[in-house]
């Protein structure tokens, strides 16, 4: 399955500037980055059950969505540089 991930996290202080970066290297040992606050992810459903488990630890009161965007998506992806 394809997961987009994205989350929206204040940089404004200290503390919100850690959990950005806490949150990032998390999700990019899984996934690409696509943007600032979203990453694409292709776990299978264990990965996925662990993956959004240490997120939820991360994030706290942080806006976050899990985005199933199907199976076998991954045949489905072009790119445009």
């Amino acid at each position: 399955m394809l997961i987009r991930i994205t989350y929206d996290i204040g940089t404004t202080s200290k503390e919100g500037k850690r959990r950005l970066i806490q949150i990032s290297k998390k999700c990019m040992g899984h996934g690409q980055r696509v943007q600032k606050f979203v990453f694409d992810c292709i776990p299978d459903s264990t990965q996925f059950r662990r993956l959004k488990h240490e997120l939820e630890e991360l994030i706290k009161q942080t806006a976050c969505d899990f985005i199933n965007l199907g199976i076998n998506t991954k045949q489905k992806l072009s790119k445009l540089a």
